[in-house]
């Protein structure tokens, strides 16, 4: 136990953990070792002395009144205050009353004990700060190396210290990756599993990996500059992105699709060539609405409810729905409206069902009428 404070700075230093963390956790194993080798029915504290740099251990004895019926049943975690005030004549009823007791005499076994205890409270503070970490990157784009596929199709990537899986379900549709093949995906999800214990999911499917890749792309958006306001993918055929930019001189969509659209592109590329409208964000649904049909020309958009009723040429509505109903469905994920297509001097309409998969920031008492009419 000599010179303990060294040992415990080498430790953190090793481990990258904080100083303090490490000497609360030694500390903690010291009082479990003593519970198991002087018993566990007795109070026990540790604490580290920073003159001497060395660890010491005391045993609690709490003082009571001669009368507690605690007394009578020889528990030695509690002292009657007479006998308390013969060790410290100032002390009083409630107190603690604290004995050293030696850790030459622990022999060999409670050293065995002692750095069993340590590595496991080491290893749990270790996981515990590495979970805390990816905890916080949820959301973000990280890169890795394929260290393994299983018969499922799941791979499983390297990412500094951990190993993440990217389930079949999270590919783009016809990706596959061999094993030394670096990947870049999002972090989706990280939680603790009894079996498998810290389970990091990785997604390439996900919106919030289109919104992180553009984020790396995009310098404004970086610097918070431009804001992505919400995003909607059919991952590798089609995705929609709203933004809106908090600088006057700065076109948000402009500035997105970058000179000759070099940096959407990257962003495409990596995403299987996926076909990314960037639309420019507005609070009233109205507006929205109209600019996420694009490349449809609308006349009107009137707001019912949750559902918006949108009006237009013949000739516009297949490029309003778009192939497969892509671009009408996509419409709905991103301004999160159920929208109904109605040709112009007719009665007949489309409706696009989808649940509210992105809510948009909405002001209803802003140019209610301007598309919608009286």
């Amino acid at each position: 136990m000599e010179k303990i404070v060294d040992i415990i700075e080498s430790i953190a230093h090793e481990k990258g953990l904080d100083i303090n963390e490490v000497r609360n956790t030694v500390t903690m194993a010291l009082v479990k070792t003593a519970k198991k080798i002087y018993g566990a029915e007795y109070e026990y504290g540790a604490e580290i002395d920073s003159a001497t740099k060395t660890l010491k251990l005391y045993q609690k004895v709490i003082v009571v009144s001669p009368d507690d019926e605690r007394l009578l049943d020889g528990n030695e975690n509690f002292i009657a205050i007479k006998e308390a005030k013969e060790v410290d004549p100032e002390i009083e009823i409630g107190d603690e009353l604290t004995y050293e007791l030696p850790l030459d005499n622990l022999g060999r076994t409670a050293a065995a004990t002692l750095q069993r205890e340590l590595e496991y409270h080491i290893q749990r503070l270790l996981e515990h700060n590495i979970f805390d970490k990816y905890q916080k990157m949820v959301g973000k784009t990280v890169f890795g190396s394929v260290v393994r596929v299983d018969n499922d199709e799941n791979t499983y990537i390297e990412i500094d210290e951990i190993r993440a899986v990217l389930p079949r379900k999270n590919r783009i549709k016809g990706e596959k990756f061999k094993v030394g093949n670096v990947v870049k995906s999002v972090i989706r999800k990280v939680l603790i599993d009894k079996a498998q214990g810290m389970y990091v999911e990785l997604s390439r499917t996900s919106p919030k990996f289109l919104e992180s890749l553009l984020e790396l792309e995009v310098p404004e958006i970086k610097d918070g500059l431009i804001k992505i306001m919400g995003s909607a993918r059919i991952p590798g055929e089609r995705a929609k992105i709203s933004l809106v930019s908090f600088h006057p001189n700065i076109d948000a969509v402009g500035a997105t699709v970058g000179t000759k659209g070099a940096r959407i592109n990257a962003v495409s590329k990596e995403l299987h060539n996926e076909n990314i409208d960037c639309i420019e964000f507005s609070s009233v649904p109205e507006i929205f609405i109209s600019r996420a049909l694009s490349p449809a020309i609308i006349s009107n958009v009137k707001i019912q409810n949750n559902k918006a009723i949108v009006t237009l040429p013949s000739d516009q509505k297949s490029k309003a729905i778009g192939k497969n109903g892509i671009n009408i469905r996509l419409t709905s994920m991103l301004t999160g409206f159920e929208i109904e297509l109605v040709e112009s001097g007719s009665g007949t309409s489309s409706t696009e069902n989808t649940s509210d998969e992105l809510a948009t920031e909405r002001d209803p008492n802003a140019l209610k009428n301007l598309f919608g009419g009286l």
